[in-house]
């Protein structure tokens, strides 16, 4: 097992074991689904102190909270800059590798005149496993036709 190091002040039992969860999940799992997770090891933990936990973790760096358009909270235990894909059938949530866009960063900050501190980029489409599924219990969604001239 690697040793798990902290950015926060002391590592506890449970920050310990709740980082080991959400890495082991590679689900990007939701606060009550990391809790559901440690309560099997440390079945008198309450859901208050794993979202406290979650919050500190994510505070410090150790962690990323994300907030997918349309869905609860979620946790990544890869807390570097990265790109993910939502499926809008079932809210599954997936790294993407691609190259940072901090040259877009950049050029936003030249452009605006803003301090750019970070940016969210967060793909959408429909799974595989979902794309398997009925059609009929799929989203409809209409794509929107590319304009052949900017607009202001």
């Amino acid at each position: 097992m690697t040793a798990i190091k902290t950015k926060t002040s002391r590592m506890t039992r449970q920050k310990r074991i709740i980082l080991e969860e959400i890495s082991q999940l590679k689900s990007h799992p939701s606060a009550s689904e990391v809790y559901e997770a440690v309560k099997k090891r440390l079945p008198k933990i309450s859901m208050g102190t794993v979202y406290r936990n979650l919050q500190r973790l994510s505070s410090c760096g150790e962690i990323r909270a994300l907030s997918p358009v349309g869905s609860s909270k979620r946790f990544d235990d890869n807390p570097d800059d990265h790109y993910h894909v939502r499926c809008m059938c079932c809210g599954r949530l997936v790294d993407v590798c691609l190259d940072s866009l901090d040259d877009m960063e950049e050029s936003v900050s030249d452009t605006t005149q803003f301090m750019v501190e970070g940016h969210f980029l967060e793909f959408y489409g429909v799974c595989p496993c979902c794309r398997q599924a009925e059609p009929s219990q799929r989203p409809h969604r209409k794509r929107a036709k590319a304009s052949s001239g900017a607009t202001s």
